[in-house]
């Protein structure tokens, strides 16, 4: 496991006056065991454009991504751009949650149902534990702009090496929902969490 940056834990949230349970498995349902592990106080972002047709002077998606983290206060450590290829979407965020400046990976692009969307099936073979809330709760929100095409959209998160990992649809509606909606209010307590953290 990648070590973490001690100073940039919190525990405000360490008794759950946020309005979860923070007791058991970190899921909301008391199993008796105590974690209460603190939020990080700043998240640092590693955002990963997936296409080979972009580049990242023209990537609204990755921009509007970079945007929101950096309004939120947090701090995009780094910032790539991957062609549509397995192996490198999956080295490309196994390495990047493997950093100790790392507490969250966020990629955009390849989560939908051509033969080039590999982003799902690379991030899948790093990942230890998958967060199917995510995806659900992407696409419950999603419905409402895109109908019923949105059964084409395969969103997913997962924890990689104590570090979450957020896949994201390549488009700027997608990506403003998902960051804006979804990640920003949890990353700072699920990469508390997941880290491992006390």
């Amino acid at each position: 496991m990648s070590v973490r940056v001690a100073d940039r834990r919190v525990s405000d949230h360490e008794h759950g006056d946020d309005g979860h349970d923070h007791n058991g498995e970190g899921d909301g349902h008391d199993s008796g065991h105590n974690h209460h592990a603190p939020d990080l106080e700043t998240v640092g972002y590693a955002v990963v454009t997936v296409s080979s047709s972009r580049t990242l002077d023209e990537d609204p998606a990755g921009d509007t991504i970079v945007a929101a983290v950096e309004s939120a206060g947090d701090e995009v450590v780094q910032r790539e751009l991957v062609g549509d290829s397995f192996d490198r979407v999956q080295s490309t965020v196994h390495r990047l949650a493997g950093r100790a400046d790392v507490d969250c990976v966020v990629t955009t692009g390849g989560t939908g149902v051509t033969p080039d969307d590999v982003t799902v099936e690379a991030v899948r073979g790093v990942v230890q534990t998958e967060l199917p809330g995510f995806g659900e709760l992407f696409r419950d929100r999603s419905r409402a702009e895109v109908g019923t095409a949105v059964i084409g959209t395969r969103a997913t998160a997962g924890i990689d090496d104590g570090v979450p990992v957020f896949c994201l649809p390549g488009s700027e509606n997608a990506a403003r929902l998902g960051i804006e909606e979804l990640i920003l209010p949890e990353a700072a307590h699920l990469a508390g969490l997941a880290s491992g953290d006390d």
